[in-house]
């Protein structure tokens, strides 16, 4: 897969915006808004592994059953019983939706 370079405008910008939220000029929610074309795809953010143990945790943590944990993550209340056993591992959507929620809680989704 070839990666497109960065244009030397582009480039100038993406460094003076870094340099403009270190200082405290450019909020996170303006920064944030740069888009991955102009970052590149070196710049993606791979969402992080979660074990059973810690996907029963953050579910018991918000007092559901595994059937509501499922429902409210549009999963099967099965997928979320192999997930929690560590039979099956939450993979793309599903493991970036986990992340979501062990970083910010589920009340991010309801």
């Amino acid at each position: 897969m070839t990666t497109k370079k960065l244009s030397r405008l582009s480039d100038a910008l993406l460094e003076t915006a870094e340099g403009m939220h270190r200082i405290g000029v450019m909020d996170d929610v303006t920064y944030h808004k740069i888009t991955i074309r102009h970052l590149g795809p070196q710049a993606l953010s791979t969402a992080e592994p979660i074990s059973g143990e810690e996907i029963r945790t953050l579910r018991e943590r918000a007092h559901l059953s595994q059937a509501v944990f499922a429902r409210y993550l549009n999963l099967t209340g099965g997928y979320v019983s192999q997930l929690e056993r560590g039979t099956k591992q939450p993979k793309g959507p599903v493991l970036a939706l986990l992340n979501v929620i062990r970083r910010k809680g589920l009340e991010v989704i309801l």
